[in-house]
């Protein structure tokens, strides 16, 4: 998801110059520049690289192909899931004295396509690689076709302790729009057989905007989330990304948003989960009092991250890059002791700082004053404009500003 109109947004590994892991949480980016892999040499001449505390993990393995969906991934042979967490674990060990992670975050792809005996040396492997001391949250993503009770309690045993479950919505008529494998009974038992497990940080992700989506449908999938009881919950945007089926439809005109219905829909829940008790911390991501996910918060404030696996995006110190995408290839390079990057480019503190500001403004902290100087003019067309106001020393976004975002982000582009 990309930063947009209502509240679409980013997370996972898909950091760009201005848009953050799925959680810039987290897929297409455009970028400065490009460099080659990074030889022995150049690294040498690198400085010191500090301790690194949030941890972003990319498992490329889908069992379906969703229209929606331009992250990278690929469908799953054992032989090569095999390979792919050796060389995993390999790169984990290259970086392992500069990890003290606080945050993991599993992300795909479809973490939870890997089967229990792959899970068990994947998270074995990281534990004797890793200090694992300072964690505090370790997430998941969760597909509800693939969750069952063995895995589930695999996960929470081995200290996995949130999980984001891709529910999209709870109409089954929405769900097969969407190209998914799972029903609304089975995302109901997924989350009951998580519960069951032990987890007591559950988060469901819901899609709205999504074609033949009505408003009385979507008010049924936030009503009936809200019926579980869930700590979290993600609602984003539908967007149209590059190389997907979505993407063609829409450009072959088989497909069109309606932005009047999707801002209704962007109203609607904000009103609904703050009337349930949820604090809309963030433009698409609603928490129950300190249930806010800790890694996506760290990707909005601008800290530094690794993310290891396909096409993963790392940000430390001066230095933002990217690993190979194709997975053969980077499990190749990874087990052959070469670097895995194939991308990578300077990253200054101007450019963090317009990060922070663009990431900061779709949060509830906002943006200070002190921080906000070098746009102070336009902050102040855009409070003209009603999409922003300063409250206790920082800009927020008004409700008519969450419904912009993304204008309001071209400020600091």
């Amino acid at each position: 998801m990309e930063i947009g109109m209502t509240g679409r947004n980013v997370s996972r590994n898909r950091i760009p110059t201005i848009v953050f892991n799925r959680s810039f949480a987290g897929r297409n980016h455009a970028f400065h520049g490009h460099s080659p892999c990074l030889t022995k040499e150049r690294q040498k001449l690198l400085p010191p690289i500090p301790l690194i505390e949030h941890l972003y993990i990319h498992i490329p393995f889908c069992p379906n192909i969703c229209p929606y969906c331009a992250f990278y991934k690929e469908s799953a042979g054992r032989e090569r899931v095999e390979t792919f967490l050796d060389a995993l674990l390999r790169e984990t060990e290259v970086w392992s004295q500069q990890l003290r992670p606080r945050t993991i975050f599993f992300g795909g792809g479809t973490p939870s396509a890997l089967s229990v005996p792959q899970f068990e040396k994947l998270l074995g492997g990281l534990r004797s690689r890793l200090d694992l001391s300072l964690l505090e949250e370790w997430t998941i993503e969760m597909n509800p076709a693939t969750v069952a009770a063995d895995k589930a309690s695999l996960l929470r045993e081995a200290g996995i302790n949130r999980v984001s479950m891709g529910v999209q919505s709870w109409d089954d008529d929405v769900l097969k729009s969407l190209g998914r494998t799972h029903d609304a009974d089975k995302a109901e038992e997924s989350f009951r057989i998580l519960r069951r497990a032990g987890f007591e940080n559950l988060s469901i992700d819901l899609i709205f905007g999504v074609p033949g989506q009505s408003l009385a449908s979507w008010r049924s999938s936030l009503e009936r989330s809200l019926s579980f009881a869930p700590e979290h919950l993600s609602a984003y945007g539908l967007t149209y990304e590059e190389d997907t089926e979505f993407f063609r439809k829409l450009g072959r005109g088989e497909m069109a948003p309606d932005e009047g219905l999707e801002a209704d829909q962007f109203e609607l829940t904000a009103e609904l989960l703050g009337n349930a008790g949820y604090l809309q911390y963030e433009v698409s991501n609603y928490a129950l009092p300190g249930r806010e996910s800790l890694h996506n918060s760290a990707y909005w404030a601008g800290r530094d991250y690794l993310g290891l696996g396909p096409s993963a995006f790392s940000t430390v110190g001066p230095r933002r890059w990217r690993n190979i995408r194709e997975t053969g290839v980077y499990s190749e390079t990874t087990l052959a002791g070469k670097t895995a990057v194939d991308f990578e480019e300077p990253v200054d503190e101007s450019l963090k700082a317009r990060e922070r500001a663009a990431f900061g403004m779709r949060t509830l902290r906002g943006l200070s004053l002190n921080d906000s100087q070098p746009w102070i003019a336009e902050l102040r067309n855009l409070e003209r404009d009603g999409l922003v106001l300063l409250s206790n020393g920082s800009w927020m976004l008004t409700p008519r500003g969450r419904l912009l975002a993304d204008t309001v982000a071209e400020t600091f582009i």
